[in-house]
């Protein structure tokens, strides 16, 4: 299922984007990548079930797939660009094997590699990151250009009976950045004591 088919011109503000799939997250876990999802889910108000990926480019669907094997009983969201979707194609194909059902992808999608210097990524050249998803076996992909994809996105973020992924068109800006915690054994524990592994 494909909802708003590519648009280049139409993109959503990534604050906001942020703000409505976590508006209503119930338990949801969240795993977000390396620069602006992360700076993006602080500014939405920093969480113990955030698990922030300091510097690992390239490994938040990874992470947020051993997560969801590993609890099947929460739902799990992975928040990353598409800088670093670009450097983990890979992690699609294992992803659309796997195909946990409370697994949801976004990957937000500025066309730039805000992290390095603004430089244009290969989603400005024609690589259609949802295209590849499906490829990889992701029964339901979402390509989001406005509010009413967000919103039908993020409801199924919530209740979907398959792993999905979506592509969310942000304009390339830059807020001022919100930094969460930077001590990765703080992050661990109070994550794994939000999710039940670990006691206080």
């Amino acid at each position: 299922m494909t909802a708003n088919g590519p648009n280049l011109h139409r993109r959503l503000d990534r604050r906001t984007a942020m703000r409505a799939l976590l508006e209503y997250r119930g338990e949801l876990l969240l795993i977000t990548g390396l620069g602006s999802t992360t700076w993006d889910a602080a500014a939405a108000g920093d969480d113990d079930r955030n698990f922030y990926l300091w510097g690992a480019m390239g490994s938040a669907a990874m992470v947020g797939l051993g997560l969801a094997i590993a609890r099947p009983d929460r739902r799990v969201l992975v928040a990353t660009g598409d800088g670093e979707m670009l450097m983990a194609l890979g992690s699609l194909a294992t992803i659309g094997v796997q195909r946990p059902p409370n697994l949801a992808v976004a990957v937000f999608d500025n066309g730039h590699y805000g992290e390095t210097g603004m430089q244009a990524s290969h989603t400005t050249e024609g690589v259609e990151l949802v295209a590849v998803a499906r490829a990889c076996g992701f029964k339901q992909t979402f390509d989001i250009t406005d509010e009413l994809g967000l919103r039908d996105f993020a409801s199924q973020v919530h209740r979907g009976a398959t792993t999905i992924f979506a592509r969310i068109a942000i304009r390339a800006d830059e807020p001022p950045r919100v930094l969460p915690p930077r001590d990765g054994v703080l992050l661990k524990t109070r994550f794994r004591r939000a999710t039940g592994a670990e006691r206080a």
